[in-house]
C-alpha cells in the first residue's frame, strides 16, 4: 500500500544518476555484457549493495559502472531513472552525473546528448543535470570535463559539483575549476562533511565558494560551521538514509537533520544513490516522522521549503510551490 509519503509531491537536489539505476535495469545490462561470474541470480545482484564503510561502497559504485558501455546505454538506464521518479511523484530533480568515469571509452559531450534524450522522453518530470566532476581523477581531469561540459551545457546542465573520495580530495585542491565554472555560468555545490570532517565544509565554502553543500552531515562538530550556515543561509542537500549505509553516521537518530532544520540552516531532503542504498524518497520522509517526530505538516513545510534551494529561477520556484501548496492539501 502507498503511503502519504510515496503520493505528496516531492523533489530531489542530490541524486546521482549512476546510484539510481533500478535492479533490473543493471541486470539487463550486465547479461548485455555477459553477466558477472560473482553473480548467478538476480538475488546476488541485489545482496551486493551492502558497505562495510564508505571506500567500500565507492568500489561498489566502480564496479556497477563497468556495466555502462555505450552511449544508448545512457539512454536507456536514464529512461528507467526518470520513469521511477515519475511513479515516486517526484515532480522536479537536479541529478548527478559523472561522464568523466567514462572518458576511456565515451566522450562525456556524446554521454550528455544521450541522457538529454531522456529528458525529452519523460516530459511528466522536470529535470536538470549537475556534472559531478569526480574528484578522485583529479583536477587536470576535473578542467578538461569542465570545458567539456561547457560545449553542451543546453542539454540541460545548470552546474557542477564533486564527489568522490572526499579526505584523499579535499576541496582547496579544485579552487581554480570552480572559479572557471562560475566564469562559465554554472552553479556551484561540493560532497563535504560526509567522508571528512567540518574542515572540508569550511574548504567547500571558503575555497570553493559554493552555492550548496552536498550531505554536510559533521558540520554538527563545529559550532561555528553551524553559526555560519545558518547567518550566510547556505543551502545543505542532506542524505541521511546514504549517510547510514555508508556509516558516517552510527544509527539513523545520530543524524543532524532535526537540529539543521531547528536552526534556521536551508536544507533539502535527498536520496543520494537509492538503488544502491535501498531508499525511496518517500522512506526518507517517513524516517523523519518514525525517527524525529517531525509531524506531518512539518514535513510539507520542509517539502515546500526545500524548493527554495534547488537552482530553478525565481520564476518557476513559485510556480512549483504554489501546485506543491495545493497537493499538499
Amino acid at each position: 500500500m502507498k503511503t502519504r509519503f510515496d503520493i505528496i509531491p516531492k523533489i530531489e537536489n542530490h541524486l546521482h544518476l549512476e546510484g539510481a539505476i533500478p535492479h533490473e535495469t543493471l541486470w539487463i545490462l550486465i547479461q548485455k555484457y555477459g553477466g558477472d561470474k560473482s553473480l548467478s541470480t538476480f538475488e546476488d545482484l541485489k545482496q551486493r549493495f551492502s558497505y562495510i564503510d564508505f571506500n567500500h561502497f565507492i568500489q561498489t559504485w566502480l564496479w556497477k559502472n563497468t556495466f555502462i558501455r555505450e552511449y544508448d546505454d545512457f539512454t536507456f538506464l536514464s529512461d528507467a531513472v526518470l520513469k521511477d521518479l515519475v511513479n515516486q511523484n517526484i515532480k522536479y530533480a537536479e541529478i548527478f552525473i559523472s561522464p568523466s568515469e567514462f572518458r576511456n571509452t565515451l566522450e562525456p559531450q556524446k554521454i550528455m546528448e544521450a541522457i538529454s534524450k531522456s529528458l525529452i522522453n519523460n516530459p511528466e518530470i522536470r529535470i536538470s543535470l549537475i556534472v559531478d566532476l569526480v574528484r578522485n581523477l583529479g583536477t587536470d581531469n576535473a578542467m578538461r570535463t569542465l570545458y567539456e561540459i561547457n560545449e553542451v551545457k543546453e542539454y540541460g546542465i545548470i552546474g557542477i559539483g564533486i564527489g568522490g573520495l572526499e579526505k584523499e580530495y579535499p576541496p582547496e585542491l579544485f579552487t581554480e575549476v570552480f572559479e572557471q565554472a562560475r566564469q562559465f555560468g554554472f552553479r556551484t555545490t561540493a560532497h563535504a562533511g560526509e567522508a571528512a570532517g567540518p574542515q572540508s565544509i569550511w574548504g567547500a565554502i571558503r575555497k570553493l565558494r559554493v552555492d550548496r553543500i552536498g550531505h554536510g552531515t559533521r558540520a554538527i562538530e563545529d559550532p561555528e560551521l553551524l553559526k555560519y550556515l545558518v547567518d550566510n543561509q547556505i543551502p545543505v542537500e542532506l542524505c541521511p538514509l546514504s549517510n547510514l549505509k555508508t556509516r558516517v553516521i552510527g544509527s539513523i537518530e545520530k543524524h543532524p537533520v532535526r537540529t539543521f532544520i531547528e536552526m534556521g540552516i536551508p536544507v533539502s531532503i535527498n536520496t543520494d544513490d537509492p538503488k544502491m542504498f535501498g531508499n525511496c524518497l518517500s522512506e526518507e520522509y517517513q524516517v523523519l516522522k518514525d525517527s524525529f517526530d517531525f509531524s506531518d505538516e512539518e514535513i510539507n513545510t520542509i517539502i515546500l521549503n526545500s524548493i527554495q534551494t534547488t537552482w530553478l529561477d525565481e520564476k518557476d520556484k513559485v510556480a512549483i510551490i504554489k501546485e506543491f501548496r495545493e497537493d499538499l492539501k
